[in-house]
């Protein structure tokens, strides 16, 4: 086979006039038919021959794979000439540098036929040469903008696993080099703005609009359908509230204003918020501050009795101490399974680091009342200053009792709980039965004689009177399981087995 080396074939756009295949490929150009695939299978079509799209590796790309000259095929990549022809007796070949936009290489369109390519056959070629090009240059243009968006996601949901772990410092940081000032403030709101999953990414784009991007915009790593909104700007939820108002079948749940290192409670506070939007009319709700067990507690006592409780962690080194700390807090706020898509770690790591804690406390986790005894625990310890307790052991004199048995809590906790006694259904004797069966619907029914299903919707219909979520865990379930704890509806539960230095160990004989 012989073969000739030629500079940059084929004319201009304008010397090709207006010929139907010019407008076939430029119909190519169109948003639905940009397929390099298409492109190639055309322009086979088109000259009556065999073409093929390869890259610089000699993958093929496109067409049909044919014998090429190896020799010309490298002097194309490197540059040292444009394009090729070569013929024999049974058919023509012409080869065409296809550039590529990123990294720096070049591909090469090679076409086969049967007869000589004529001044027709050679304008089609050079011009799909070139319309390939455009396609690669916007397909790369494109890749690079969705890998520029995709990273700045991603920079954000690990800003907000840094505030979601309490480490702010290292959340300020992250955020100033993209968002300076963003976290500039000691405090900040939480809002969870809820839709279609599939309209999520739009959603986010109109948040990031109404907020200016003074908002740290997070797809929730754990629920599909939900966009999370850290800002510290006080006119921000009202632009919330009207991105709601602009799209039906949207809810927006908001927390109170909270430091940033208690991101955990405000995104919690947002979740239980989206329950009560659900029932208003404009759909958006923010969360009532109100009367919660801990505050009804004496604060000196609450205080002892943490610290007794979080005692045997101590012992730990200080970070590994912090990530059971958190990790414990958010896998009792959520699921094991939600928590880990928050911290960014596997759920067998979350599962193992509570397991642990379970251990260190000796205490049984499947309790409900152990559960939200717990998480009383670790709410007040995030709100000292020092978690840690003393140095070595002290006397402890504070007890869970002492903590429940203040007159206010009591009050408290039977205007709450009275608040189903005019159901006829004596909603308030399931919530107890299935609150001591561990949240489990099929164990409180064996023991109500009912069925699992009459249990679940009592459950439900609880939920409304209460104005607080019950099937999913979270600071809710935990209040009224407090409730039930105070007014002496349910036995109080068994912390720290064994340990005859602590008031709320059972005494045995």
């Amino acid at each position: 086979m012989a073969g000739r080396a030629s500079g940059s074939g084929g004319s201009g756009a304008a010397d090709a006039g207006s010929p139907a295949w010019a407008q076939e490929l430029l119909d190519h150009l169109r948003p639905t038919g940009r397929d390099i695939r298409r492109i190639v299978a055309w322009l086979a079509e088109t000259v009556d021959g065999t073409a093929s799209l390869q890259d610089d590796t000699g993958t093929l790309v496109a067409g049909t794979r044919m014998p090429l000259d190896e020799g010309l095929v490298a002097d194309i990549l490197a540059g040292r000439i444009a394009s090729a022809a070569s013929a024999d007796e049974d058919s023509h070949l012409r080869l065409v540098r296809v550039e590529h936009p990123n990294p720096p290489a070049a591909g090469v369109l090679a076409v086969a036929r049967r007869a000589p390519f004529d001044r027709r056959d050679s304008d089609v070629l050079a011009h799909t040469a070139q319309v390939l090009e455009l396609l690669l240059r916007a397909r790369e243009t494109t890749a690079a903008e969705r890998r520029l968006r995709q990273a700045t996601s991603d920079l954000r949901l690990a800003i907000l696993q840094l505030l979601m772990v309490e480490d702010t410092v290292s959340a300020r940081r992250v955020a100033a080099g993209l968002w300076p000032g963003l976290l500039d403030t000691d405090t900040a709101c939480v809002y969870v703005l809820e839709g279609d999953a599939s309209e999520r990414d739009r959603l986010a784009q109109e948040c990031l609009g109404v907020t200016g991007e003074h908002a740290l915009v997070v797809r929730c790593p754990a629920m599909d359908g939900h966009v999370i909104i850290v800002t510290t700007v006080d006119a921000a939820g009202d632009d919330l509230c009207s991105l709601v108002g602009r799209n039906p079948g949207t809810l927006l749940g908001g927390s109170a204003r909270q430091s940033l290192a208690r991101t955990a409670t405000a995104y919690g506070q947002a979740v239980s918020a989206l329950a009560v939007a659900r029932v208003r009319p404009d759909r958006a709700a923010v969360y009532a501050e109100r009367n919660r067990p801990e505050r009804l507690m004496d604060p000196v006592t609450l205080r002892e009795w943490t610290a007794a409780v979080l005692r045997p962690l101590d012992t730990l080194a200080h970070h590994t101490r912090a990530e059971l700390l958190v990790t414990t807090r958010l896998g009792l706020e959520f699921t094991a399974v939600s928590a880990a898509k928050i911290l960014g770690v596997s759920r067998n790591t979350v599962r193992a680091r509570m397991d642990r804690v379970e251990s260190l406390l000796r205490t049984d986790f499947t309790d409900l009342t152990v559960r939200a005894t717990v998480h009383l625990a670790l709410s007040t310890q995030v709100s000292l200053a020092d978690g840690q307790g003393g140095d070595g052991p002290r006397q402890v004199s504070a007890r869970l009792g002492d903590l429940l048995a203040g007159p206010a809590l009591e009050t408290w906790a039977q205007e709450l709980l009275g608040r189903l006694d005019s159901d006829g259904r004596d909603l308030r004797r399931t919530l107890r039965s299935w609150i001591a069966a561990g949240g489990n619907a099929e164990r409180a029914a064996q023991a109500l004689a009912v069925h699992a299903q009459t249990v679940r919707e009592h459950v439900r219909s609880a939920e409304p009177v209460l104005e607080r979520r019950l099937i999913a865990s979270g600071s809710d379930l935990y209040e009224v399981v407090l409730a039930h704890l105070a007014t002496g509806a349910l036995d109080h539960p068994v912390l720290l087995r064994d340990d005859p230095g602590h008031p709320d160990t059972p005494v045995h004989g």
